[in-house]
């Protein structure tokens, strides 16, 4: 990033005298105008062109709360995808040549950077609607501006050896923690109330630092025929759909995960503090429209799966879960612990499902092998790992924002073992203003 320049300030009988300051600064200040201008122009421009890709792919947009009208003509009057993908790249290039390096100012500077990536993303995915597949690596680097840095799939071998340790027994380690997880499944008939108060509870820490709008709601359903678990929609006005996808058996331990995720302090609460500071304070009209597939996808899914952590630090989780949650559930409080434990030993094996998602979409091995790694590593069952592998099929190196994302907000957040307060106004930043991948990460 530019650092700003000193401002000089010119005698004020020069100023009076009607004297301008010298060409060179003259000219400085002229270019930074328009540079600031061809901003504001194209931030605008980015709205009706994600609007215009959605109606080449339909799922491209993830959010929009600005004018119908907008809406209205985007999809009336379409460019076609190659007049799209031109206008990304042309303004992808105006952003390097004439308006990132004239501008001074660090929130115009933080708002040229991210709408770069928004069109970058554009750009990137408007070649893959039209047929062109990239390596795994440059699809993300092109999409969420972060290239992975995966560990190999037998990295994962010695978490699985301790596990076998825990879980002792006849059958593989995916069918033994399969059958330990199946002990813990929510009633279909005890649902709603448990993640009534899952959510409510993932609300009440978040509001205890955060100050969010009197209006804020949501909306819960729960819905079938879903590659996904759980979603968001947000609608604007402070105002959120969430959606879990019940096809599949509901563990015990996925109520606080969602609540967090899709809610408080998750999607719900970015978008919400989006609207409110980049919206309707600054007036940054690019952020009325929520591409999928962008950089911010990146912070939205990292903070996200990040927030569960920082809203339920150590065993604070495992307490809510064992003293509310089984009760509510009708399950055995006693076996808490338990779980507790096995889903600890589960977590680090997180990355191998980027590397699956890797080896899979590169052609390194067939959708057979896929399955068949899936389940040795993510440990789950045959049909879990359909949908695990249908995920990826649909949405591709979507799978780095989960783990990758929730990893480099950690890191951001928790370095250098601040305070809880810190850490919650470090998550504030994350959430509310405009941060990068890159910016994540230790310099």
């Amino acid at each position: 990033m530019t650092k700003s320049l000193p401002r000089i300030a010119l005698p004020l009988l020069l100023l009076a005298a009607g004297t301008t300051a010298p060409p060179a600064m003259a000219q400085t200040e002229a270019q930074t105008r328009t540079a600031q201008a061809s901003l504001t122009a194209l931030a605008n421009a980015f709205v009706p062109l994600a609007l215009e890709i959605s109606t080449f792919e339909p799922d491209y947009v993830d959010a929009y709360f600005g004018p119908a009208e907008l809406r209205a003509a985007a999809e009336a009057r379409p460019r076609s995808r190659e007049a799209l993908k031109a206008a990304a790249e042309d303004a992808v290039a105006r952003l390097d040549k004439d308006v990132i390096p004239a501008l001074r100012d660090p929130t115009a500077l933080a708002r040229a950077r991210n709408l770069r990536g928004f069109y970058e993303a554009a750009a990137t995915r408007l070649a893959m609607i039209g047929g062109q597949r990239f390596p795994f690596d440059e699809e993300a680097r092109g999409l969420f501006s972060v290239t992975p840095q995966l560990k190999p799939l037998e990295h994962y071998d010695a978490i699985l050896a301790r596990l076998e340790t825990l879980l002792p027994g006849t059958g593989s380690l995916a069918e033994r923690v399969d059958a330990f997880n199946s002990r813990f499944s929510i009633p279909k008939d005890r649902l709603k109330p448990v993640m009534d108060a899952a959510i409510a509870e993932c609300r009440r820490r978040t509001l205890a630092h955060f100050d969010l709008p009197k209006e804020e709601s949501f909306d819960l359903e729960f819905v079938t025929g879903k590659s996904w678990s759980g979603y968001n929609y947000y609608k604007g006005g402070y105002h959120s759909l969430i959606q879990v996808n019940t096809d599949l058996p509901v563990g015990i331990g996925r109520a606080v995960d969602l609540g967090c995720h899709e809610g408080y302090p998750g999607h719900h609460v970015l978008n919400i503090m989006i609207e409110r500071k980049l919206v309707r304070q600054l007036g940054f009209r690019e952020y009325e429209v929520n591409p999928l597939y962008s950089p911010q996808s990146l912070i939205a899914e990292g903070s996200a799966n990040f927030g569960i952590d920082l809203a339920f630090p150590g065993e604070e989780r495992l307490a809510f879960e064992r003293d509310v949650l089984f009760p509510l559930a009708g399950l055995d409080k006693a076996q808490a612990q338990a779980l507790w434990e096995i889903r600890k030993a589960t977590e680090a094996l997180g990355g191998s499902r980027m590397t699956l998602a890797r080896l899979y979409l590169d052609g390194k091995i067939d959708k057979a092998k896929a399955l068949e790694l899936f389940q040795r590593y993510q440990l789950v069952n045959a049909q879990r790992a359909a949908q695990g592998i249908a995920f990826i099929d649909e949405y591709r190196s979507y799978v780095i924002n989960y783990y990758l994302g929730r990893e480099m907000v950690r890191d951001y957040v928790e370095r250098g073992s601040p305070d809880a307060d810190t850490r919650w106004e470090r998550m504030r930043h994350v959430l509310s203003d405009m941060v990068m991948p890159g910016d994540l990460i230790r310099e």
